[in-house]
């Protein structure tokens, strides 16, 4: 899909943009700071008490970061807003069509610079840790904002910012970086050829997402059909008796946690053991084996030890379905709020429980039972889990599904790295694509 380059300019200027970091350009481009095209001013510090339900648009760093990194029109995209009043003596952060809109924090070097641009011409208001830049004279703001979303001008910034865990990206590094500006029939040319390309690009990239979110939600569908139903088709069902749970193979028996469970308390008298951690996409890891830098407690004595086949359940994301069997050949730690449990019979591997625990059925049951009223502090505690009751295939069935699920899950998640990496091909052609263009590396098609 990836089109041969079109013929590029042939004759370019080489220009010091900063420090050792030099571009060539084609040699009838104009090179400027930003200081001269734009003016700059701060977006407003706004409090919880000026958010409103209805009133003026408000864009935020959050928002830059998260949802709108190269334009914004409020007509279509969701915002929070600001009272209309609040702004009569606060309108120096109003901005107009054409305005660039930069978040003045990062924390990831290799984004900063993120910004949008208000494509519309409603009023917009800019909030906390936001810059506004408003241009001076006209030009063809599309063309600047695939500019700023190039590596050429990233780098300028990525080079200029300074910071540990968050960058700050500040109107004294924004004014004295330079952009360049080909004549305003080439922009026009480069915008529309841009446009044309990365629209299709983003519609195979929409295309392969929706493809994994098919192949997750089938792959999702098996796996709680065989932890509840088995994977044998043809064997003769019967009623749970519990509605929630519904038929059941008739082999199968029902119990309760209580009689299959029981919590271990074991305490770290020296804390000296790996600190364990849980991730919703490894699992139960070793804590400095996927955060090296992370901040940890001054001790961790106290602290719950965990053994191989454990079931580690973080109490306050129940609702998530956080359980996780340790794999572990090894002791490990967790945080004293969280539960360990180790089979007392009926199972033999608690990986079958880990994969039952994320059924939608059972997510519905610990929020039922779990104590507390705000996301975060709801707590599902051991004795309102034991109440609940599971269904139990015999031990070496419980294996056989365990197999089937790790083969066909491998089958899935196969399939969904060849989607990813097909992701990952098409970005990285955009961002070779939007580079290439407004540096005249490729010179684009003319336009009538």
């Amino acid at each position: 899909m990836f089109e041969k380059q079109k013929e590029s300019y042939t004759k370019f200027k080489n220009v010091v943009l900063f420090e050792n970091y030099t571009l060539d350009i084609p040699e009838d481009w104009d090179i400027h700071r930003l200081r001269h095209i734009f003016s700059f001013r701060k977006g407003l510090t706004i409090t919880k008490e000026n958010l409103q339900e209805e009133g003026v648009p408000c864009l935020n760093y959050g928002e830059i970061h998260s949802k709108f990194g190269f334009s914004v029109t409020p007509e279509k995209d969701t915002l929070p807003c600001v009272d209309e009043k609040y702004l009569e003596s606060n309108n120096s952060s109003l901005i107009k069509h054409g305005d660039f809109i930069f978040a003045d924090t990062s924390e990831d070097i290799a984004g900063s610079g993120n910004f949008s641009y208000l494509n519309s011409k409603q009023k917009i208001f800019a909030g906390y840790h936001t810059v506004i830049a408003s241009l001076k004279s006209e030009q063809n703001e599309r063309f600047l904002a695939y500019l700023f979303d190039s590596q050429s001008f990233r780098e300028q910034i990525q080079r200029r910012t300074k910071g540990v865990k968050v960058y700050s990206i500040t109107q004294a590094i924004l004014k004295p970086t330079y952009i360049w500006l080909p004549s305003p029939q080439e922009q026009k040319e480069i915008v529309y050829y841009l446009d044309s390309k990365i629209s299709k690009v983003d519609e195979l990239i929409i295309r392969k997402e929706k493809q994994i979110e098919l192949l997750s939600e089938r792959k999702r569908i098996i796996i709680q059909n065989a932890v509840l139903s088995g994977i044998d088709s043809h064997v003769s069902m019967k009623d749970s008796g519990i509605s929630w749970i519904g038929d059941i193979p008739s082999h199968w028996t029902l119990k309760r946690l209580k009689y299959i469970l029981s919590e271990r308390n074991d305490r770290s008298s020296k804390g000296e053991e790996p600190l364990l951690m849980m991730s919703q996409v490894h699992g139960l890891v070793v804590r400095s084996e996927f955060h090296s830098k992370a901040e940890v407690a001054a001790t961790n004595k106290g602290n719950k030890i965990v053994y191989k086949n454990d079931l580690v359940f973080n109490k306050l994301k129940s609702h998530l379905g956080v359980f996780f069997k340790s794999n572990i050949d090894f002791e490990g730690l967790v945080s004293p709020d969280y539960a360990v449990y180790k089979p007392k019979a009926y199972i033999k591997d608690m990986k079958i429980l880990e994969v039952l625990f994320r059924h939608p059925k059972y997510i519905e049951q610990f929020i039922i039972r779990a104590t507390g009223i705000v996301e975060g502090l709801i707590r599902l505690y051991t004795d309102d889990l034991f109440d609940i009751t599971i269904p139990i295939a015999p031990e070496d069935e419980q294996q056989e599904i365990l197999d089937f699920i790790e083969c066909e899950s491998k089958k899935f998640d196969d399939s969904i790295k060849v989607f990813q990496k097909q992701i990952e091909k098409l970005k990285e052609y955009k961002v070779t694509l939007i580079n290439s263009a407004v540096t005249g590396k490729i010179k684009v098609p003319e336009t009538t």
